[in-house]
């Protein structure tokens, strides 16, 4: 049986603004998937967390994508930390993160040649496989909690600050990371020319070895790398997220392919992370039109047999399931998206 699982992050927009951002869309194949299925609502959880749970990844409370990482990045085993690069701005009375640095692979070395030295003889060591992928390697795990990197973007990130038994010497560690970047002196040339100087870390995804993971899907596709991560370690398929499904050969036409076919888009996290709700707009409109509509199509026809979707927002997540026979209950009202949104 044909079957595939969706997954997208922040379709639904918080009330307050849901009416007026989503007015004017039409979108009437993602209506009527969202109406027509039947829906359940589930505890929240980071993506990083559903992710690691659909390929058998035990997650406490962590999800421990730092060793998948780390070995995608050809770095080996070990207790690993993601140690990404991100600048802190101060705003008012927040302390607000920006991601995605732009900086080069020497720019990367030398700051992480940097923090080895003034970290030497403490168990850590800090690597940069990828100028925008730090990692710290460390002797033992540490007892502390660390939310995810996607989870505090744009956001006051005093209040998301490593929790647990060790959580004073971890901060007391990012104050260090602070101060001598803050002074760096490639972060001076940074500052000279225009760019956003690399002020901090941020530590997310702790872990060590981590279990064979679970081939639960026959393919996979995102626009994500983290999930093309976790693809390559569980040894399946992966393919980078097409342009548009109407030109694309999409594998649920292919009559030979009968198995779990797994698609997370995060296009429209990235646009609201970035508080551009104009592009949150046109990504979501690209989606009907691209996505949506070849989706609806594809399980009406019997091309695909079941459709399951996770919408990831807020507080919960919405679980949407669908057969070929739930297109045809056209009793079942297609509420407007808006009427999704937070309260």
């Amino acid at each position: 049986m044909k079957s595939v699982r969706l997954v997208i992050p922040d379709l639904f927009l918080p009330k307050d603004f849901a009416a007026e951002v989503c007015a004017e869309l039409r979108l009437p194949a993602l209506e009527k998937l969202l109406g027509r299925g039947r829906s359940e609502i589930l505890e929240s959880v980071p993506l990083e967390n559903l992710l690691c749970e659909m390929f058998g990844v035990a997650c406490q409370a962590d999800a421990p994508i730092a060793p998948i990482s780390a070995a995608f990045d050809g770095l080996g085993a070990g207790c690993w930390l993601r140690a990404d690069p991100v600048h802190f701005r101060l705003q008012r009375d927040q302390m607000l993160l920006l991601p995605n640095m732009e900086i080069s692979a020497g720019e990367a070395g030398q700051m992480c040649a940097s923090l080895n030295i003034h970290f030497a003889g403490q168990g850590m060591e800090f690597f940069a496989p990828h100028p925008q992928r730090w990692y710290v390697r460390l002797d033992t795990l540490p007892r502390i909690h660390n939310r995810p990197l996607s989870q505090v973007i744009g956001g006051d990130v005093r209040g998301a600050l490593p929790t647990g038994e060790e959580a004073a010497r971890w901060h007391q560690v990012f104050n260090e990371i602070q101060m001598l970047l803050f002074a760096h002196p490639l972060n001076e040339s940074r500052d000279a020319r225009g760019a956003l100087i690399i002020n901090s870390v941020w530590f997310w995804g702790c872990g060590d070895a981590v279990a064979p993971l679970q081939k639960n899907y026959q393919s996979v596709s995102s626009d994500e790398v983290l999930v093309e991560m976790i693809a390559a370690a569980a040894g399946i398929p992966f393919a980078v997220w097409p342009e548009n499904w109407r030109d694309a050969k999409i594998q649920w036409c292919d009559a030979e392919n009968n198995g779990k076919q797994l698609l997370v888009w995060t296009g429209l996290r990235s646009a609201l992370q970035s508080g551009d709700l104009a592009a949150w707009r046109t990504a979501l409109q690209d989606f009907e039109n691209g996505y949506a509509q070849p989706l609806w199509q594809a399980l009406s026809s019997g091309k695909i047999a079941r459709l399951q979707i996770d919408i990831l927002s807020g507080d919960s997540i919405r679980r949407v399931l669908l057969t070929r026979s739930d297109t045809w209950a056209f009793w079942r009202r297609a509420k407007r998206l808006a009427e999704y949104s937070l309260t």
